[in-house]
């Protein structure tokens, strides 16, 4: 089995201009179909979304067609793939992908803890997210 890396997946789906970077892609590709056994680390699908919208400024469509076309290679295995199907379909509905990934690894836990109340706990509420996403609760200063 082959470990990817970022790079090799985002010459994969990203077209180039450049003769340095088309042969990266051209090698990216020929691996990728070969058919060979890969792996991919669920860090390393978390870079990808962020270099794809951070970098590349794609938008969430382009970037959940990305990630599905990699959910469906037969030949790649995916780490925590339930946690990773779960944080695409969450991405497809408008979430952040690092926070739905992060939840989605967390499955196992009796409830989130997050001070991020618009984005993160108040959507995932809404959409009885299991485990429960609960918002922090300030401590009071002490000071006089």
């Amino acid at each position: 089995m082959i470990g990817l890396d970022t790079n090799v997946l985002a010459r994969y789906y990203v077209a180039s201009e450049d003769a340095p970077t088309q042969r990266q892609s051209q090698a990216a590709k020929a691996l990728i179909d070969s058919g060979k056994r890969l792996f991919v680390a669920k860090t390393v699908l978390l870079e990808l979304e962020w270099v794809l919208r951070g970098y590349y400024k794609s938008p969430a469509d382009e970037v959940v067609a990305v990630f599905e076309h990699l959910l469906s290679l037969p030949n790649l295995e995916l780490e925590d793939r339930p946690a990773c199907l779960s944080a695409t379909t969450a991405l497809r509905d408008g979430f952040d992908f690092a926070d739905a990934l992060h939840h989605a690894s967390c499955r196992q836990c009796a409830s989130v803890a997050t001070f991020d109340d618009k984005k993160f706990a108040q959507r995932a509420a809404a959409k009885a997210w299991k485990p429960p996403v609960k918002l922090m609760k300030l401590v009071k200063d002490a000071t006089p």
